[in-house]
């Protein structure tokens, strides 16, 4: 039993894994690691932990604490050159954020294609993965709250408020979401059509996939939690 732990910006996603199929998920916001205990109570206590964290070394030793106390040994993933079928070709292969390197490699282990890989959270990254597996590069921008936070916070009169998004908004709520989700799969869409000829897969993942993955008019698939399929492949590799 293999558990996966993905300590992002706002929450902190883990699975657990028998070696076929993930039997149980869960989350819990950051700042909580300390609850992850009362989530993994009912379940078989794992063999080993993998955990990608971007959260910060204070959350990272929170967790190697409860993983400590239950007696579970823990790996920690960073960014490399090549892991999981994947070549990295940032110019610092280390310096790439891990959650994006375990997507990738999720994304690869899942599809084995050319893929265009969306994490859709506090922000938005855009990676594009070849046939051959070399991730080539990405786009970072801000997520959906962080742009509509950013309109609220730096104007007078744009209010941080929810809205709908429609093709012509006729009211200032309805034109934030709008323009928001239309930033969001415009970048995407530009990506994609750049590397159309190997007919990449857009794969969606992250809380706004959904979201934003209904604006898009290009094929795509919604994979949950694909830095967590990243994890337990490299957890099976190692």
């Amino acid at each position: 039993m293999i558990l996966c732990i993905d300590s992002g910006n706002s929450r902190i996603k883990w699975g657990l894994h028998d070696g076929n199929a993930w039997v149980a998920q869960g989350a819990v916001a950051q700042g909580g690691a300390a609850d992850l205990v009362c989530q993994w109570r009912d379940w078989p206590v794992p063999h080993q932990a993998v955990l990608a964290n971007v959260a910060g070394s204070p959350v990272e030793r929170e967790i190697a604490s409860v993983l400590a106390e239950l007696s579970v040994p823990l790996q920690i993933v960073q960014s490399s050159s090549n892991a999981g079928g994947v070549v990295n070709h940032y110019l610092e292969p280390s310096r790439l954020g891990v959650d994006r390197w375990c997507a990738l490699i999720g994304a690869w282990a899942l599809f084995g294609k050319a893929c265009v890989v969306v994490m859709a959270g506090t922000a938005t990254t855009i990676d594009t993965l070849d046939a051959q597996g070399h991730f080539l590069g990405g786009r970072i921008l801000p997520g959906l709250d962080l742009m509509r936070r950013a309109l609220a916070r730096d104007t007078a009169a744009l209010p941080f408020a929810a809205g709908t998004y429609v093709d012509f908004p006729r009211r200032t709520e309805d034109a934030i979401a709008s323009g928001c989700l239309d930033a969001q799969a415009g970048a995407i869409e530009r990506i994609w059509h750049r590397c159309r000829a190997e007919k990449p897969l857009c794969v969606l993942s992250g809380g706004n996939a959904e979201l934003v993955g209904n604006q898009l008019v290009i094929p795509y698939r919604v994979a949950h939690n694909l830095p967590l399929e990243g994890l337990k492949r490299l957890a099976s590799q190692s």
